[in-house]
């Protein structure tokens, strides 16, 4: 069985995380990352998440994602193909996981609403308290069933 999924308070150092990440990553980059971003609940102010950093990569083209492999294995991340997402390549790092790594082409339309979704969210704070409030409702509703999680 599964861990309960756990929301964690909204900690500021998820940025400070993101920012030492990305760091790391442009440092071990070969022309692969065009730009590096920080996605996800913990890129949201103020709201509950997995403390999960959540890393969105633009890539120069689609063979970058997997051209990278050996360079992000460097530094911690596993590969784990499409993730269940075509057209993503997918890493992540720790045990329990503590960073996810989500690369698309630039110009992916997955790429563009990932970055949508938490401009908006940014922007507006009452959306963010719902979208939390969604998540908790969530995290009781399957408990530790992530997949079902992430279908809802």
């Amino acid at each position: 069985m599964k861990a309960p999924i756990d929301l964690t308070p909204y900690d500021p150092t998820w940025t400070a995380l993101f920012e030492t990440e990305r760091i790391v990553m442009q440092k071990a980059n070969m022309g692969w990352f065009r730009a590096v971003h920080h996605v996800g609940s913990t890129a949201i102010p103020g709201i509950a998440a997995k403390a999960i950093i959540d890393i969105l990569v633009a890539l120069r083209c689609d063979e970058d994602g997997r051209a990278c492999a050996d360079a992000m294995l460097q530094l911690g991340y596993e590969y784990r193909g499409d993730g269940g997402i075509p057209g993503r390549h997918y890493y992540r790092k720790g045990t329990p996981h503590t960073h996810h790594v989500h690369m698309w082409e630039e110009n992916h339309q997955e790429f563009a609403r990932l970055l949508r979704f938490r401009d908006y969210l940014r922007s507006h704070p009452r959306e963010a308290l719902s979208y939390e409030a969604l998540k908790r409702d969530l995290a009781v509703r399957f408990v530790s069933d992530t997949q079902d999680w992430k279908a809802a």
